[in-house]
């Protein structure tokens, strides 16, 4: 233990004794300077340079009135060395020190044994010393520092001015104050340092967590919209050779590969789901929400107190169903965000479907209640930005001019997917639609079988074209003969 002290010792205050360490500016970017000027705060920076440089010329000053203004060597080194050894410091704090312990006896003797062998001028010095060292360094520095202050001023009371006057028990219980009061202030700084930076990591790892908890949840959603499309593949592929009279061997082959890797993909989409799933995860029974449930959803709201309208702009349409997962998701969370963060406040969503996408905004008032803090804020802003990043879009979202809060959407939407859609807003029940798998027995009666080999028959100029004969609409597929 006793070769671990002095390995401290030696450690602290001879290694790098002579090192080159200025001392660093003022951090303006936090606290109240924040709120400075730029160039009130550039100057503020060097504020403990001004500081120390303050308390060399005071103990300049203490010096020149023990020389009661003589003119000299003596007078000089009275009076210069202690501020020079102050102002030293600010370079190399280690090395001032030493300089001030070494130069004390120098001063005593010269100031005529006047309080040996700390002298008025020494003993300011060698406290702003101590202080300044003590602050820059850490608090195992200080109680290095005070121990060979006193074992110094032990010898030299005892061996080179004995029977004279002494200042060292005054001395050594100031030092002892000041350089606790410096540590303490120096403990609770990086104390506070170090919680910062535990939150900050904190932080990003909530973030973290959020973003993979969200994307966990958006995977979940999307299998059953995945799910449903690889299976229309599957039964499609199926159903499609007995729609042509004598099909040739490679189209079954072909639809046969379809299927095959249609059913391979719903499996792997499956194992992947089982991943993902959490533990105490519970598949819904209900089909996954559109844009046509959002009237049931501001319904909901209302009922629990928020204010909220709906307007749609553009011609409605029928959006793949990711894209409508998605934009139902992100109103949901936004009205949910209104009413945890701004009670009382109105809200507004508007839909917009627009050439080449759906836009969505979401905006709200500023909050008339007591908004209480809610732990976690901010992580569905998270989700949302995740499923918009997802589908390519863009979002914004930041406070609006009256105080409240605004989020903007745009999600693109590919013109391929749009034109398996139709153009105007059919209903279910009129003709024309396109036909769904479970309506194949009723779509191959109404439909005449196309001949392989034979022109495909037009209809005579002047005449109606009926559902058979009609040119396809956008998301059905045609078969054509080739000759």
């Amino acid at each position: 233990m006793t070769l671990d002290a002095f390995g401290g010792l030696r450690a602290d205050l001879f290694q790098n004794a002579f090192a080159y360490r200025p001392l660093t500016r003022m951090d303006t970017e936090t606290g109240p300077a924040r709120y400075l000027p730029p160039k009130v705060r550039t100057y503020l920076g060097l504020f403990p340079h001004a500081v120390v440089t303050l308390l060399a010329v005071i103990v300049f000053a203490i010096g020149f009135g023990v020389t009661s203004g003589h003119v000299g060597v003596p007078a000089l080194f009275i009076s210069c060395t202690p501020a020079a050894i102050v102002l030293l410091t600010l370079v190399r704090p280690i090395l001032a020190f030493w300089a001030s312990l070494l130069a004390a006896p120098f001063v005593g003797y010269f100031t005529g044994w006047d309080g040996w062998p700390w002298s008025r001028n020494a003993f300011a010095a060698h406290l702003v010393v101590l202080a300044v060292v003590a602050a820059r360094t850490r608090p195992r520095v200080a109680a290095w520092m005070w121990t060979v202050t006193a074992a110094a001023t032990l010898f030299m009371e005892t061996f080179l001015g004995y029977g004279l006057g002494s200042d060292s028990l005054p001395f050594l219980f100031f030092a002892a104050l000041a350089l606790l009061a410096v540590s303490v202030v120096q403990i609770r700084r990086d104390a506070k340092r170090q919680v910062t930076a535990e939150q900050t990591v904190t932080a990003v790892e909530r973030s973290k967590r959020t973003v993979l908890e969200e994307r966990t949840t958006i995977a979940r959603e999307l299998h059953d919209v995945v799910a449903h499309h690889m299976s229309v593949v599957a039964i499609q592929a199926e159903a499609a050779p007995y729609r042509v009279e004598n099909p040739p061997p490679e189209l079954e082959k072909a639809f046969a590969t379809i299927r095959e890797n249609a059913v391979a993909a719903l499996s792997e989409l499956r194992r992947i789901l089982g991943v993902v799933r959490a533990e105490d995860y519970e598949a819904p029974d209900a089909p996954q929400p559109t844009l046509a449930d959002l009237d049931d959803l501001v319904a909901n709201v209302r009922e629990a107190g928020l204010d909220v309208t709906r307007t749609v702009t553009g011609a409605r349409r029928e959006l793949p169903q990711g894209v409508e997962l998605s934009a139902y998701r992100i109103v949901q969370e936004a009205l949910s965000n209104v009413l945890r963060h701004a009670p009382g406040a109105t809200a507004a969503v508007e839909v917009s479907y627009v050439l080449g996408g759906l836009g969505l905004r979401i905006v709200n008032g500023p909050a008339r209640g007591l908004t209480k803090p809610s732990p976690g804020a901010g992580h569905g802003i998270t989700g949302m930005r995740e499923r918009v990043a997802m589908l390519g879009g863009e979002m914004t979202a930041g406070e609006a001019a009256d105080g409240g809060y605004e989020i903007a959407v745009y999600v693109p939407v590919a013109r391929v997917e749009q034109a398996e859609q139709p153009e105007q807003s059919v209903p279910s029940e009129q003709p024309g639609k396109s036909v769904r798998p479970e309506k194949h027995e009723k779509q191959e009666k109404q439909e005449k079988p196309v001949q392989l080999g034979k022109p495909e028959q037009r209809p005579e100029p002047g005449t109606e074209p009926g559902p058979e004969s009609g040119p396809a609409r956008a998301g059905e597929t045609r078969e054509e003969s080739r000759p």
